[in-house]
C-alpha cells in the first residue's frame, strides 16, 4: 500500500515547532532592541528655527555657563529655555560685530524679528519624558552636583544639539544605582556642575580619592536616590 505522504513529512511538526519558537524570539529581541528609546530617540535632532542655536559657539567658542540662558535650572524642576529678550541681548543690531563672532546679520535676522513682533522663539524640544513620567527635576540633580554632562553629553561641542542618551526608566534606575554604589562616576563639586570640559576629563580619570569624596558629598548633600516606582510614576 503506497504511502499518501512521504516520510520526510514526519519532521514537519518539529520544525514548525522549532521555527515558531525561532519566531517568537526574535520578536522579543527585535521589540526589545528596536522599541526601545536607546534606538529610537538617541541620536534625534529636530530643525531648529532660523540658523538655530549653536551651542559649539555660545557655550564653547565665547564660553557662555548654561544658566546664561537656562536661568532657573537650579531652582526649577524645568530647564527653562530663554525668553527672546535674552538672545535679542546679544544679537540685536550692532551687538554681534562688536562680539567678534562668525554670526552675520542674517543669520539672527529672525531673533530681531520675534523681538520686534514681540514673539516667542518656536525652538523644538529635543529631551522629552513620556506623559506617564513626573517632569524630570532639574533642580533637585543640579544641587545634588549631578552635571548637565551626565544627561545631555558635551554639549559645548554640539554646533546643533542632539539627544546622547535614551533616557528610559533603566538607564535613570542605573544612575541611581551607581549614586549610591559608586558616587565618583556621578557626583561632582558644585560649581563645576555647568563645566562640562572639566566634568568630561574628571569622569575617564576617577581616583580612588574622588570616590573617597564623593562618598563625603553623598552624605553631606543628603542624596538617596529612589528606586522605587511612585518616585517617578504617578
Amino acid at each position: 500500500m503506497s504511502l499518501i505522504f512521504p516520510k520526510w513529512f514526519n519532521i514537519l511538526p518539529t520544525a514548525l515547532a522549532v521555527g515558531s519558537v525561532g519566531g517568537l524570539g526574535a520578536a522579543i529581541f527585535g521589540t526589545w532592541y528596536w522599541a526601545t528609546p536607546d534606538f529610537f530617540e538617541v541620536g534625534y535632532m529636530p530643525t531648529q528655527p532660523g540658523s538655530g542655536f549653536n551651542h559649539q559657539i555660545h557655550t564653547g567658542k565665547l564660553g557662555l555657563d548654561c544658566r546664561y540662558c537656562h536661568t532657573k535650572v537650579e531652582k526649577s524642576p524645568e530647564a527653562n529655555v530663554p525668553n527672546v529678550a535674552t538672545c535679542y541681548g546679544c544679537h540685536k543690531t550692532g551687538r554681534v560685530d562688536s562680539m567678534n563672532t562668525t554670526a552675520t546679520d542674517e543669520k539672527v535676522q529672525f531673533i530681531r524679528d520675534a523681538y520686534e513682533n514681540d514673539e516667542s522663539i518656536p525652538w523644538r524640544r529635543i529631551h522629552k519624558l513620556p506623559g506617564y513620567v513626573r517632569n524630570f527635576p532639574h533642580h533637585i540633580h543640579v544641587n545634588a552636583g549631578v552635571s548637565c554632562f551626565s544627561c545631555h553629553g558635551q554639549i559645548k561641542g554640539m554646533p546643533e544639539v542632539y539627544q546622547v542618551n535614551g533616557m528610559g526608566m533603566g538607564w535613570c534606575l542605573d544612575c541611581h544605582r551607581t549614586v549610591s554604589e559608586r558616587p565618583e562616576q556621578v557626583l561632582v563639586p558644585l560649581d563645576r556642575v555647568t563645566q562640562l570640559e572639566w566634568v568630561e576629563e574628571h569622569f575617564k580619570n576617577v581616583t580612588r580619592g574622588d570616590r573617597a569624596a564623593a562618598e563625603a558629598w553623598r552624605q553631606e548633600r543628603d542624596i538617596n536616590a529612589p528606586e522605587n516606582c511612585g518616585a517617578c510614576h504617578y
